[in-house]
């Protein structure tokens, strides 16, 4: 099956924004770096890199990087626009190295070849946009059970994790910071495409705004994106940019191909063959970023063995927060 012109479209837009959002990771983090040392750090509830220059330079880089990813949304389906996210763990990992000195092992460089070998698997094999005529289709699909289900179990954990779980092991543990903002992100990503639609039809001349689905979709939109800011700033204030980074992806593509498949049935138009082809793609991709992530401390620490998800940065100062 041949790539079609919108999902060409959206591959660009969607590298575009893996280019800008994976820079914006090292600029943030030198911005919170910096912050931390004159104010309170992020992880400890500070909010003084509001005034840190570096931190909203790389804020509108990633401010630029997503509004590229929420085009794509609107051409191609969230099993082809979503992986595609693991390219900005390269150029994270790659900047991280150069700038803020986070030694990358030739390891790590194996890791980003299997992330974009992965990537192209998925970008040839993926399925074809649905023709969708209104925003009130992608509301009826987002009001079924079963994504309705889906809804509920994340709001619950998401909860659960905030009011019981970041207190007692969020800075020691990566997986509860990550995991807020990968659940929320996939909601983020199914209400991200829908008002991408609306907005795209809306150009086209049929107005979506007039109906009230569009403007609930875009005030989820607005909320889950601010809850993942917000957590996502503990995270790389408090641990390795490049542990958060293919964590990060990890979690939240597995949950976006999922919230994916149960509202919008992306994958009842392939076959078989298609199908596994793009399971072994994300695969490949998951284990480009495993592999980054086990070696990311092999140039300055050859002999000492990092617990998985549960050590902060090596640059952080006990004292600081």
């Amino acid at each position: 099956m041949g790539i079609s012109i919108d999902n060409v479209r959206g591959l660009i837009l969607a590298v575009s924004s893996s280019v800008f959002i994976g820079s914006s990771f090292i600029i943030k983090k030198k911005g919170l770096i910096k912050s931390g040392t004159n104010g309170i750090r992020a992880a400890s509830g500070g909010y003084s890199y509001l005034y840190e220059p570096w931190w909203w330079a790389g804020m509108i880089m990633m401010i630029v990087g997503e509004i590229a990813n929420f085009a794509a949304y609107a051409y191609a389906p969230a099993i082809l626009v979503t992986p595609l996210g693991a390219l900005s763990i390269i150029f994270s990992a790659v900047l991280a190295h150069f700038i803020l000195k986070e030694k990358l092992h030739i390891f790590g460089v194996l890791g980003c070849v299997l992330c974009v070998v992965g990537s192209i698997s998925i970008v040839l094999h993926a399925p074809q946009e649905k023709d969708i005529e209104s925003v009130k289709q992608v509301w009826t699909l987002a009001t079924e059970p079963g994504f309705l289900v889906y809804t509920f179990v994340v709001v619950i954990l998401v909860a659960v994790l905030i009011f019981r779980y970041i207190p007692r092991y969020g800075k020691t543990h990566l997986i509860v910071y990550v995991g807020v903002c990968s659940l929320m992100g996939s909601l983020t990503v199914m209400s991200v495409k829908a008002v991408s639609i609306a907005l795209k039809l809306t150009f086209s001349g049929m107005n979506q705004f007039i109906y009230f689905q569009t403007w609930i979709f875009t005030v989820i939109v607005i909320f889950c994106c601010l809850m993942q800011i917000n957590y996502l700033n503990k995270a790389l204030d408090t641990f390795n940019t490049a542990v958060v980074s293919p964590v990060y992806y990890v979690m939240f593509t597995s949950l976006t191909i999922l919230a994916s498949m149960i509202m919008f049935k992306d994958w009842a138009s392939q076959n078989a063959s298609q199908i596994v082809t793009e399971l072994c793609g994300f695969v490949t991709i998951l284990s480009g970023t495993f592999l980054l992530h086990k070696t990311k401390d092999m140039g300055n620490y050859p002999t000492t063995e990092t617990p998985v998800f549960s050590s902060p940065h090596p640059n952080q100062n006990p004292n600081n927060g």
